[in-house]
Protein backbone atom coordinates (compact mmCIF):
# COMPACT_ATOMS: atom_id res chain seq x y z
CA UNK A 1 0.00 0.00 0.00
CA UNK A 2 1.38 3.42 -0.95
CA UNK A 3 1.55 6.00 1.82
CA UNK A 4 0.69 9.55 0.76
CA UNK A 5 1.26 12.98 2.17
CA UNK A 6 -2.46 13.24 2.85
CA UNK A 7 -1.94 10.55 5.50
CA UNK A 8 0.97 12.53 6.96
CA UNK A 9 -1.07 15.58 7.88
CA UNK A 10 -1.43 16.61 11.50
CA UNK A 11 -4.69 17.77 13.03
CA UNK A 12 -3.56 20.07 15.84
CA UNK A 13 -3.75 23.78 15.20
CA UNK A 14 -1.34 26.61 15.87
CA UNK A 15 -1.91 30.27 15.16
CA UNK A 16 0.90 31.07 12.74
CA UNK A 17 -0.15 34.68 12.12
CA UNK A 18 2.09 36.16 14.86
CA UNK A 19 5.08 34.30 13.43
CA UNK A 20 4.88 35.98 10.07
CA UNK A 21 3.22 39.28 10.94
CA UNK A 22 4.57 41.83 8.51
CA UNK A 23 6.61 39.23 6.61
CA UNK A 24 4.87 39.93 3.32
CA UNK A 25 5.69 43.64 3.56
CA UNK A 26 9.30 43.17 4.64
CA UNK A 27 11.47 44.93 2.09
CA UNK A 28 14.83 44.26 3.73
CA UNK A 29 17.37 42.54 1.50
CA UNK A 30 17.68 38.79 1.82
CA UNK A 31 20.50 37.73 4.13
CA UNK A 32 23.73 36.74 2.41
CA UNK A 33 24.55 33.06 2.28
CA UNK A 34 26.15 31.59 5.37
CA UNK A 35 29.91 31.55 5.46
CA UNK A 36 32.47 29.82 7.61
CA UNK A 37 33.19 26.19 8.32
CA UNK A 38 31.15 23.67 6.41
CA UNK A 39 29.29 20.73 7.89
CA UNK A 40 28.15 17.50 6.33
CA UNK A 41 24.37 17.30 6.06
CA UNK A 42 21.89 15.05 4.33
CA UNK A 43 19.61 16.60 1.76
CA UNK A 44 16.62 14.54 0.64
CA UNK A 45 16.52 15.22 -3.07
CA UNK A 46 13.53 14.51 -5.30
CA UNK A 47 14.02 12.79 -8.65
CA UNK A 48 11.02 13.24 -10.94
CA UNK A 49 12.04 10.30 -13.07
CA UNK A 50 11.60 7.66 -11.54
CA UNK A 51 9.58 9.43 -8.81
CA UNK A 52 11.95 8.86 -5.90
CA UNK A 53 13.70 10.73 -3.12
CA UNK A 54 17.36 10.04 -2.42
CA UNK A 55 19.47 10.97 0.57
CA UNK A 56 22.41 13.01 -0.70
CA UNK A 57 25.35 14.08 1.47
CA UNK A 58 26.44 17.69 1.09
CA UNK A 59 28.98 19.99 2.69
CA UNK A 60 27.45 23.41 3.36
CA UNK A 61 28.32 26.32 5.63
CA UNK A 62 25.95 26.41 8.59
CA UNK A 63 25.53 29.14 11.19
CA UNK A 64 25.29 28.20 14.87
CA UNK A 65 21.69 29.35 15.45
CA UNK A 66 19.08 26.61 15.09
CA UNK A 67 16.66 28.71 13.02
CA UNK A 68 19.42 29.99 10.74
CA UNK A 69 20.71 26.42 10.29
CA UNK A 70 17.22 25.33 9.24
CA UNK A 71 16.99 28.16 6.72
CA UNK A 72 20.42 27.41 5.21
CA UNK A 73 19.61 23.69 4.90
CA UNK A 74 16.45 24.40 2.94
CA UNK A 75 18.14 27.07 0.84
CA UNK A 76 20.82 24.53 -0.12
CA UNK A 77 18.06 22.13 -1.19
CA UNK A 78 16.31 24.86 -3.16
CA UNK A 79 19.57 25.73 -4.92
CA UNK A 80 19.78 22.14 -6.17
CA UNK A 81 16.26 22.43 -7.56
CA UNK A 82 16.99 25.78 -9.22
CA UNK A 83 20.01 24.42 -11.09
CA UNK A 84 19.51 23.90 -14.84
CA UNK A 85 20.39 20.20 -14.52
CA UNK A 86 17.98 19.67 -11.60
CA UNK A 87 16.31 16.31 -11.14
CA UNK A 88 13.25 18.17 -9.81
CA UNK A 89 13.16 21.70 -11.26
CA UNK A 90 11.36 24.52 -9.49
CA UNK A 91 10.40 27.91 -10.91
CA UNK A 92 13.25 30.40 -11.17
CA UNK A 93 13.02 32.74 -8.19
CA UNK A 94 11.58 30.12 -5.81
CA UNK A 95 12.93 30.60 -2.32
CA UNK A 96 12.62 29.83 1.35
CA UNK A 97 11.94 33.16 3.02
CA UNK A 98 12.14 32.00 6.64
CA UNK A 99 11.89 29.02 8.91
CA UNK A 100 10.29 29.57 12.30
CA UNK A 101 11.09 26.96 14.96
CA UNK A 102 8.38 26.99 17.58
CA UNK A 103 8.68 24.82 20.66
CA UNK A 104 7.75 22.12 21.23
CA UNK A 105 8.77 20.54 17.96
CA UNK A 106 6.95 22.74 15.46
CA UNK A 107 8.51 24.29 12.35
CA UNK A 108 6.79 26.77 10.06
CA UNK A 109 8.41 27.22 6.64
CA UNK A 110 7.58 30.42 4.78
CA UNK A 111 8.19 30.26 1.02
CA UNK A 112 7.71 33.00 -1.55
CA UNK A 113 4.79 33.14 -3.98
CA UNK A 114 6.96 32.14 -6.95
CA UNK A 115 7.63 28.80 -5.25
CA UNK A 116 3.92 27.94 -5.23
CA UNK A 117 2.60 29.90 -8.20
CA UNK A 118 5.33 28.62 -10.52
CA UNK A 119 5.31 25.03 -9.24
CA UNK A 120 4.39 22.34 -11.75
CA UNK A 121 0.99 20.84 -11.01
CA UNK A 122 0.68 17.13 -10.38
CA UNK A 123 0.22 14.83 -7.43
CA UNK A 124 3.66 13.20 -7.59
CA UNK A 125 5.79 16.29 -8.28
CA UNK A 126 4.04 18.24 -5.53
CA UNK A 127 4.34 15.39 -3.01
CA UNK A 128 8.02 14.98 -3.88
CA UNK A 129 8.61 18.68 -3.19
CA UNK A 130 6.80 18.73 0.15
CA UNK A 131 8.32 15.44 1.36
CA UNK A 132 11.80 16.51 0.27
CA UNK A 133 11.60 19.80 2.16
CA UNK A 134 10.12 18.31 5.33
CA UNK A 135 12.51 15.34 5.46
CA UNK A 136 15.56 17.56 4.85
CA UNK A 137 14.50 19.80 7.71
CA UNK A 138 13.53 17.03 10.15
CA UNK A 139 16.51 14.85 9.25
CA UNK A 140 19.00 17.59 10.10
CA UNK A 141 17.32 19.63 12.85
CA UNK A 142 16.64 17.45 15.91
CA UNK A 143 13.28 17.76 17.62
CA UNK A 144 11.16 18.88 14.63
CA UNK A 145 7.97 16.84 14.90
CA UNK A 146 5.45 18.85 12.88
CA UNK A 147 5.88 21.17 9.88
CA UNK A 148 3.63 23.73 8.23
CA UNK A 149 4.35 25.40 4.89
CA UNK A 150 3.17 28.96 4.21
CA UNK A 151 3.35 31.03 1.04
CA UNK A 152 4.31 34.67 1.50
CA UNK A 153 3.44 34.38 5.18
CA UNK A 154 -0.10 33.20 4.47
CA UNK A 155 -1.91 29.93 4.68
CA UNK A 156 -2.66 28.30 1.35
CA UNK A 157 -4.88 25.33 0.51
CA UNK A 158 -2.51 23.55 -1.88
CA UNK A 159 0.93 23.87 -3.39
CA UNK A 160 -0.16 23.78 -7.05
CA UNK A 161 -3.55 22.13 -6.84
CA UNK A 162 -2.69 18.81 -5.19
CA UNK A 163 -0.32 18.76 -2.19
CA UNK A 164 -2.32 19.96 0.80
CA UNK A 165 -0.76 22.93 2.60
CA UNK A 166 -3.77 23.66 4.81
CA UNK A 167 -2.49 21.77 7.86
CA UNK A 168 0.63 20.53 9.61
CA UNK A 169 2.58 17.46 8.53
CA UNK A 170 3.82 14.95 11.08
CA UNK A 171 7.51 14.38 10.35
CA UNK A 172 7.33 10.72 11.39
CA UNK A 173 4.67 10.07 8.75
CA UNK A 174 6.63 11.99 6.10
CA UNK A 175 9.69 9.92 7.00
CA UNK A 176 7.69 6.74 6.29
CA UNK A 177 6.70 8.14 2.90
CA UNK A 178 10.30 9.07 2.09
CA UNK A 179 11.41 5.53 2.98
CA UNK A 180 8.89 4.19 0.46
CA UNK A 181 9.98 6.68 -2.17
CA UNK A 182 13.61 5.64 -1.72
CA UNK A 183 12.79 2.10 -2.81
CA UNK A 184 12.97 1.81 -6.57
CA UNK A 185 10.55 -0.89 -7.82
Amino acid sequence: MFFSLRQARGRRTLNVAPLVAGASTDTRPIAPPATGPTEQVTLYVAYDDPGTIRAVSAQIPLPTGRQQRAEELLRALMNLYLDRASTHPLAVGSEIRSVYLVDPGVAVIDTNAIFADGHRSGVLVEELTVASIIQTLAGNIPGVLRVRILVDGKERETLAGHADLSDFYETSAVSQLVQQLQVVP
